[in-house]
């Protein structure tokens, strides 16, 4: 393994790592005085999770595509056609979606406070998190192989439940 392919490889996993954990932290947040710091922990975490993902952005379009938009879109074709038979870029734009996103949702999260984080609509918050762990549930258990499937599908369950968890008891 080269270095572009190590820095590309363990930015993404931070970041996926990372979202678990915010998630899991969020999760756990019970409506006490110390929810206030739990929130801020899974933000935190959330942040440096999303800044992985830019990083990670960075380093696939350097070491992958030399900085082409077409190259980018050409290989996702090529990677969507060996498992579908379909040559469609498309995802890459999905990715697009979910990082500008996950970028609105975090300014949102630092401008507007934790209460009102915790009040958006049920709705808007199993949308947003369903398709962040789609995301991810392609990314590592249909795109990936190995022991990188095994870990995707382990913690995309994992996010499953947790955001059931959070939905269930959302105030």
């Amino acid at each position: 393994m080269y270095i572009g392919e190590l820095i590309t490889r363990s930015t993404i996993w931070v970041s996926i790592v990372g979202y678990a954990v915010g998630s899991i932290t969020f999760a756990l947040s019970t409506p006490t005085r110390r929810r206030v710091q739990w929130d801020l922990a899974a933000r935190i975490v959330w942040t440096i999770a999303c800044v992985s993902l830019v990083a990670h952005f960075i380093s696939a379009f350097q070491f992958y595509h030399a900085w082409s938009h077409t190259a980018a879109y050409s290989d996702t074709a090529r990677q969507t056609e060996e498992l579908f038979g379909l040559n469609w870029g498309g995802g890459l734009f999905i990715n697009y979606a979910l990082l500008t996103a996950w970028i609105v949702d975090i300014a949102w999260w630092w401008r507007s406070g934790i209460d009102s984080y915790r009040k958006r609509p049920r709705l808007l918050v199993m949308l947003w998190h369903g398709f962040f762990v789609f995301i991810i549930f392609n990314a590592t258990v249909v795109f990936a192989d190995g022991v990188a499937r095994w870990v995707g599908l382990a913690v995309a369950l994992l996010l499953i439940i947790t955001w059931w968890r959070i939905v269930r008891r959302w105030n």
